[in-house]
């Protein structure tokens, strides 16, 4: 059975997603999860579909000093492809969730996104 850190206030009105054990680098994931949080998953979608294109940005600590993460209040920013597209499949297998609950995909909203580091093998 899944066990999750944080259960939702109303389980009937919430939908989850899942992955494990993913070939995808911790801090980059982490970061562009951050980003995402509390966004509307439609804009969370075009967002990650806008990071993989470069046409937005990440923001990052601690690396490439650029205006271009100004809309954050940030000075470094990435791109990071390989997260972005592996979160961009786990906002499509929420929305199919989602649907098969009964919810409006309209009103689905990011509020509790966790990224993990896998085991050592």
């Amino acid at each position: 059975m899944v066990h999750y850190l944080l259960g939702p206030e109303n389980p009937t009105k919430s939908c989850k997603s899942r992955g494990l054990n993913l070939h995808v680098h911790l801090k980059n994931t982490h970061e562009t999860a951050r980003a995402i949080k509390g966004m509307p998953i439609q804009k969370a979608t075009k967002y990650l579909k806008d990071v993989t294109l470069q046409k937005q940005c990440v923001p990052f600590g601690g690396v490439c000093r650029c205006a271009r993460a100004k809309q954050w209040g940030w000075t470094q920013h990435r791109w990071p492809k390989e997260s972005a597209e592996f979160l961009l499949h786990m906002l499509k297998n929420k929305e199919s969730n989602a649907e098969c609950k009964g919810l409006g995909i309209d009103s689905l909203v990011i509020e509790h996104i966790q990224v993990n580091k896998p085991p050592k093998m």
